[in-house]
């Protein structure tokens, strides 16, 4: 279960996990014994709140079942011990869980130290014991209050919406808020009314003085509205003379960008590795488990002297001394937490480290982020060309840049969250002066659209989020993740759609019109928030605008911090928020009238019944008939991808209910095509196969196709099957996304290392049953189901607090 201490020392040190207690057992002496906690060893109890709201809102903590064994452990070892060292984060979330030891393990506060470290390292470790503190009350309230509101917003809010709304769904203080942002972007873009215009682009020839001619681009400064405009200017360019009318040189000089904090290490692992936030959390909890980056939870960007004098020494060596500018970041982020460095490697001499490649790519981001801002500012010079066209008020306008010193640059540039389909970079521009002469190219009048505003990634949502001071680094993660796992939002690639385009190009005296087909629109890890979504949000603003409130929800953020620093008693803030909350709560259960978005769209006019669109039991859908159109019972059918229910038209309703259709017959057995709660499929034989997303429409979608599809899964299912006994149906040697593995009784086994899968008889696939644990399938299942049966046991009742 945990490492075993070198000897029976008279000291113990607890911390958070188990990889950490491995590396800093390394580092001490037989007289410490390193255990880990496993992270939090109690929490609210699920039973009424978890909350004595009547006793000036005391938690109600209860130790996990799954860690009464750990507890017991760790207690005998304290009895063994003379002094109890508790190690756990440097922030409000590890202050909180020193003290749930503490109280658990019943510390005598004479053989207990408080210590703290941001890098697991020898001098790290050794200092911190040299210089223990006590327990910090004020950032464990702080991180109290934050579970406590959280708690009470949950489990009185997600009633509301089970009865108003639809069962099963939830809400919560920041995610809610997070949610808001998402569908408020995604009205944006759907009122979004897209226009054209024609953009002009030339090639140009000049000689320069050294006899040799260069080609460079330039673009109009003027957009035309439309396609005849255009062309009356590429008329007039026939015979018009081009000549440069001015060029201005600037020098500019470009600084690095600071060492990572939790937010931006988040913002700059998705745009240049694609890494979710989770998994940049999760890695970077590793390498700091390891000792490899200082911690990873952190809103500082300040390097420490140590740091600096490291990262000066090592660009000295890489690159020189010209590289060297050393630098002391200060943090502007509104109500930072705890002072800690900015995220840096621990060494800063190594510039790799052995590891996994996502450990790997993550430590060179961090590495070159850190070095890079102890480097030289990159002095470059920028070049713009104004060129003057005969008998026209427009210029043409071309830009160019030239790196004079890299600095910086050597090592690391910055990302962006957006780029524009129509930008380019700037290039390279030969030496010009005014009055010369150029000599005209082709000339390309291209249509361009005006673009929506873009999604947001998770990425831009961690930014915007920090801009509004809502949440704080230990949030950003699990809230993105929470809102995916819970229907709210999804994370995915969409493909672009075709459309037309028009353009007019010149080459000598004759210009040319086509029309060209474009792809447009295609999405990379965007953040798409669903249906139930945007109803949701709509019923939380109309009734709860203060939990969506993106001011509200970043004051409650700055009293957490006064928590912190000692200026505000946690109960009191619980006490004004709860008090105008519950009274809301009670009037919406009693006032509010449900909402499941429902749109009616119109009337179908092969039956005269009424055509709308809802949230139902499994998601969004349309219905034909409201049951009061004669005798007739109304028809559902879901919506397919792409579809919304504040966009979607009647003719597009209407296509859906002649699903289920019939494509035809493939080897004398029917082929349908239909959507069900799971996405479209196709059934056949008794068997479904999944349309593609993005690529099979099942409105479109022909009998070719879906004998491909029929074909393809055969396939995939034969290739399954690595080894199956007669003796045992129930058991399977099958091939999964990880290699070989067991099924046997719904429930999935690994096999060992080393071991040849399709040579294991009978008798070995029930010894590896019998001996190992079961990876999922019955028990998770079995798992999935006691957990939704304690949910529902825990369904509290709307309460008036008691006066």
């Amino acid at each position: 279960m945990e490492q075993k201490g070198k000897g029976k020392g008279k000291n113990l040190l607890i911390v958070e996990s188990p990889s950490k207690a491995k590396t800093i057992e390394k580092f001490l002496g037989e007289d410490f014994v390193v255990k880990s906690s496993y992270g939090h060893i109690r929490d609210l109890s699920k039973k009424d709140y978890g909350i004595d709201i009547e006793k000036n809102f005391e938690p109600q903590y209860v130790v996990a079942p799954e860690k009464k064994e750990l507890v017991k452990e760790l207690k005998t070892l304290v009895n063994k011990s003379d002094t109890v060292w508790l190690a756990s984060d440097e922030d409000r979330e590890g202050e909180a869980i020193a003290w749930h030891l503490a109280e658990v393990l019943e510390l005598k506060p004479d053989k207990t130290r408080r210590i703290v470290f941001h890098e697991i390292t020898k001098p790290a470790i050794l200092n911190a014991i040299q210089t223990p503190r006590n327990i910090d009350r004020n950032l464990v309230d702080a991180q109290q209050a934050r579970r406590v509101l959280d708690r009470l917003v949950g489990f009185e809010l997600s009633p509301v919406l089970w009865r108003k709304v639809k069962p099963s769904l939830s809400a919560g203080r920041v995610q809610s808020v997070a949610v808001r942002l998402l569908v408020e972007r995604e009205r944006e873009i759907f009122s979004f009314q897209s226009e054209s215009s024609f953009r002009v682009t030339a090639k140009f020839m000049v000689t320069v003085e050294d006899g040799r001619t260069h080609e460079f681009k330039a673009e109009l400064n003027k957009r035309f509205k439309t396609e005849k405009e255009a062309e009356e200017f590429l008329e007039h360019c026939k015979k018009a003379s081009f000549e440069v009318d001015e060029v201005v040189r600037k020098p500019l000089v470009k600084s690095p960008a600071a060492p990572f904090t939790t937010s931006t290490l988040q913002q700059e692992a998705s745009r240049k590795l694609g890494f979710s936030v989770g998994q940049t959390m999760s890695i970077a909890q590793r390498l700091y488990e390891e000792g490899k980056i200082t911690y990873m939870r952190t809103d500082s960007v300040n390097l420490s002297d140590f740091a600096i004098r490291l990262a000066a020494d090592q660009i000295r060596k890489e690159m020189g001394e010209e590289y060297v500018k050393t630098r002391k970041y200060k943090t502007t982020s509104k109500g930072a937490q705890e002072a800690h460095e900015a995220i840096r490697p621990t060494y800063l001499d190594k510039p790799s480290i052995s590891g996994t490649a996502a450990e790997q790519r993550l430590y060179d981001l961090i590495y070159k982020r850190t070095i890079a801002s102890q480097m030289s500012d990159a002095k470059i010079e920028k070049t713009n060309v104004n060129i003057k066209v005969s008998g026209s008020p427009f210029v043409f306008q071309a830009s160019g840049e030239v790196i004079l010193f890299d600095g910086f640059l050597k090592v690391y540039i910055e990302s962006t969250d957006h780029e524009r389909e129509d930008e380019e970079a700037p290039g390279f521009l030969p030496a010009m002066k005014k009055g010369d002469k150029l000599e005209r190219g082709m000339l390309e009048a291209k249509e361009r659209w005006s673009q929506k505003p873009p999604r947001y990634s998770e990425a831009s949502l961690v930014r915007k989020l920090e801009e509004l001071g809502i949440g704080r680094p230990s949030t950003y993660a699990p809230t993105i993740s929470t809102i995916q796992q819970r229907g709210y939002v999804v994370r995915e690639d969409r493909e672009g759609t075709p459309r037309q385009v028009r353009s007019l190009t010149l080459k000598g005296e004759k210009i040319t019109a086509k029309t060209l087909t474009e792809i447009t629109g295609s999405e990379r890890s965007k953040l798409f928030p669903t249906d139930i979504a945007m109803v949701v949000n709509d019923f939380l603003v109309r009734y709860f605008p203060d939990i969506v409130n993106y001011d509200f929800t970043a004051k409650v953020e700055k009293e957490f911090d006064s928590i912190a620093a000692g200026e505000l008693k946690w109960n009191d803030s619980i006490a004004r928020f709860y008090q105008v909350f519950h009274q809301k709560v009670e009037e919406t259960l009693e006032k509010s009238e449900r909402n499941s978005g429902e749109r009616v769209l119109g009337t179908d006019p092969r039956t005269g019944k009424t055509v709308s669109v809802r949230i139902g039991r499994y998601g969004p859908m349309a219905q034909l008939g409201d049951g009061n159109e004669g005798d007739d019972k109304p028809v559902f059918a879901s919506l397919v991808k792409g579809q919304h229910i504040e966009t979607i038209t009647l003719e597009e309703a209407l296509k859906l209910f002649e699903l289920p259709r019939t494509l035809g017959e493939y080897e004398g057995k029917t082929v349908v095509v239909g959507v069900g709660r799971f996405g479209p499929y196709i059934r056949h034989d008794g068997k479904f196969t999944s349309l593609k997303k993005g690529v099979d429409d099942p409105l479109e979608i022909s009998i070719e196709r879906a004998i491909e599809l029929i074909e393809e899964k055969r396939e995939k299912d034969n290739n399954r099957i690595i080894r199956t006994f007669e003796e045992e149906p129930e058991l399977q040697i099958l091939n999964g996304r990880w290699g070989p593995y067991i099924s046997f009784n719904n429930a999935n086994y690994k096999i060992p290392k080393g071991t040849e899968a399709s040579q294991l008889t009978l008798e070995d696939c029930r010894k590896i049953v019998s001996e190992g644990d079961a990876k999922s399938g019955g028990k998770k299942e079995a798992k999935s189901k006691a957990k939704t049966k304690a949910k529902t046991s825990a369904k509290p009742k709307a309460r008036t607090k008691k006066k």
